[in-house]
């Protein structure tokens, strides 16, 4: 995923994105836990793409914030 891509999203999209990415960066941290986690590289992966969410969704508040 891109921020060109997500940019293209609408905010709903991503804020549902973003509790997707969330739920499975907590099944992750459950597999590593447990000890049953195959991809460590995937948590690294998971966790970047909701910052990159969450950074494209802040910069979509404050560009209607500067509008209104």
């Amino acid at each position: 995923m891109n921020a060109k891509e997500l940019r293209d999203k609408s905010a709903d999209q991503l804020k549902e994105q973003l509790a997707d990415l969330k739920k499975e960066s907590f099944n992750l941290r459950f597999q590593q836990a447990t000890g049953a986690l195959e991809n460590s590289a995937r948590v690294r992966k998971v966790r970047r793409d909701a910052a990159r969410v969450m950074t494209i969704l802040n910069e979509k508040a404050a560009a209607a914030a500067g509008n209104e």
